[in-house]
């Protein structure tokens, strides 16, 4: 998935990790990334990347750990943990009129157990407290895209490698409630 959650950052119109520890009831939590996690996330990238990149004939074992190094966001970026161990990131960072959802990564042995769609409603919850459209960008073929769509992202536009997306404030109530 190439699309943090927000918390309570200091700007209001800008949505921005907490810089405290947020836990869930779920045993999941969030706590704001620190320039020190660039690496640990380009190698998690690689990982969870790689096979759509490849059947894409995009994948570059350097390209797709710098493509996350030039656009890291320390201060737009939470890291996912269980019991305090990585389990991915995710990013939310303003562009362009609206939040952009980008950098949202699960460990591959954290995906496909509703992880992905607890952090995702968390997100969209904030963002819709904050009348914010949400867009993202994911790779053609991925099966991140069928967990946007559950939760009331539609196409917008897309070319040969990726489906950008979006999903306005109001998506919230129309959307189906599937985990």
């Amino acid at each position: 998935m190439d699309a943090g959650v927000m918390g309570s950052g200091t700007r209001s119109d800008v949505a921005v990790p907490a810089r405290t520890t947020w836990s869930h009831a779920a045993g999941w939590g969030l706590r704001s990334a620190m320039a020190a996690d660039v690496e640990v996330i380009a190698e998690l990238r690689a990982r969870v990347m790689r096979a759509d990149l490849e059947r894409l004939g995009r994948y570059d074992e350097h390209r797709v750990r710098q493509r996350l190094r030039d656009s890291f966001s320390p201060q737009h970026t939470s890291i996912i943990t269980i019991n305090r161990e990585l389990a991915g990131c995710v990013t939310v960072r303003p562009a362009e009129g609206r939040q952009w959802l980008e950098h949202f990564y699960l460990a591959p042995h954290c995906q496909g157990r509703g992880l992905g769609s607890a952090v995702l409603r968390t997100i969209l919850e904030r963002t819709d407290v904050q009348g914010m459209t949400v867009g993202l960008n994911v790779l053609q073929g991925s099966a991140a895209r069928r967990l946007y769509e559950r939760h009331g992202f539609v196409v917008e536009t897309q070319d040969p490698i990726d489906v950008f997306m979006m999903r306005p404030p109001e998506a919230a109530a129309s959307a189906p409630a599937k985990a």
